[in-house]
């Protein structure tokens, strides 16, 4: 088992390793007093893990609530997050009992704003079951729901008590499924790490997974560490968001968060190139790691259309918003644009 800390409002570890589910319930012992939990899943991860989960809670003495929703990103909506709240009501969950988040990004998102908002703020717990989730949404606390104008509009920065990754849990993930956590892992060294991304391109991500996530942890803490809500360094995690949130809008969430974030990296550094805010050779980088592990750089969308879809990005402030390009590999920057600046940004992306 490998351990970071993130240091942020509360510090917390976040422990990686295979087999970590089993031991869940004595890493959890440890750090509360409160013996009362609800485990909040999907209907995909439930029938794979919560009986796990669960068992490794009760037999240490823990009280265990199981909910489940429906799994997939068009759940994550208001009536879901409602069903969550009424569920740890139903249940009466006081302020000294916790919530554990036991899935992908989806779950992970939903249970967090759950956690921040039932009783003003009860502690939870991440448990990340994709690589998506364990290389980026568990970490740094922020979560969030979607509403029908875009994604992520409503929520919260709730740090968690404890992250726990199982990357035994990542053998079940198809290879479509496993991609949306390799895009934010490139992400990573292209923003923050050039050593990272050139051993990511050299190497297989699946045999040194524990390693990897590792890596990707350490650059999200430092940078949470720094800058927990997000109003300076932190922007600089939104690399390919902006575009890659206006794709998944326009795809009605068809496209997948990884698999959209990789196309808006693409998109956004052929803008930066052309408009003269990144150096050549930033957009090659972009596309030889798409190509290299199966990942779009393009997408089918006009450039209305993803203008219209980005100007509800929650990153929007005013009348302007920022926008992340590579200064080289391994280092980003934000460039400020207003509405009619983020235009020409999308039709110069494509």
């Amino acid at each position: 088992m490998q351990t970071v800390t993130v240091s942020a409002s509360s510090a917390y570890p976040v422990y990686i390793g295979g087999g970590l589910l089993e031991r869940a319930g004595e890493l959890i012992a440890a750090s509360t007093q409160s013996r009362t939990c609800a485990v909040v899943t999907d209907s995909k991860v439930g029938p794979l893990y919560a009986a796990q989960v669960c068992r490794s809670l009760q037999d240490v003495g823990f009280t265990v609530r199981l909910h489940a929703f429906p799994a997939g990103e068009r759940n994550k909506n208001l009536g879901t997050y409602g069903a969550i709240l009424e569920f740890l009501a139903e249940n009466k969950l006081t302020r000294s009992d916790f919530l554990v988040a036991l899935g992908g990004g989806v779950v992970g998102d939903m249970a967090g704003f759950a956690a921040a908002t039932y009783q003003r703020g009860i502690g939870y717990i991440q448990m990340p079951t994709t690589f998506l989730a364990a290389s980026d949404s568990s970490v740094g606390g922020k979560t969030a729901i979607d509403l029908a104008a875009g994604k992520n509009l409503a929520g919260a920065f709730h740090q968690p008590d404890m992250v726990i990754c199982d990357t035994d849990t990542f053998r079940t993930l198809p290879d479509a499924v496993f991609s949306d956590g390799v895009a934010e892992t490139v992400k990573h060294g292209l923003i923050a790490d050039a050593a990272f991304y050139q051993f990511l391109m050299d190497g297989d991500i699946r045999a040194q997974i524990d390693d990897v996530v590792r890596r990707n942890v350490e650059i999200k803490a430092s940078v949470v560490g720094e800058d927990e809500f997000e109003r300076g360094r932190r922007k600089l995690l939104n690399f390919g968001h902006t575009l890659g949130h206006a794709i998944e809008k326009c795809s009605g969430y068809a496209v997948t968060h990884g698999h959209a974030v990789a196309a808006g990296m693409a998109l956004a550094s052929r803008a930066a190139e052309r408009l003269g805010y990144s150096p050549a050779g930033t957009l090659e980088a972009v596309l030889a790691a798409n190509k290299r592990f199966g990942l779009p750089s393009g997408c089918p969308y006009a450039a209305g259309e993803l203008y219209a879809a980005a100007t509800s990005d929650k990153k929007r402030s005013g009348s302007g918003i920022d926008v992340v390009v590579l200064e080289q590999v391994g280092q980003a920057k934000t460039v400020r644009l207003d509405m009619e600046g983020l235009r020409a940004f999308t039709e110069a992306a494509l």
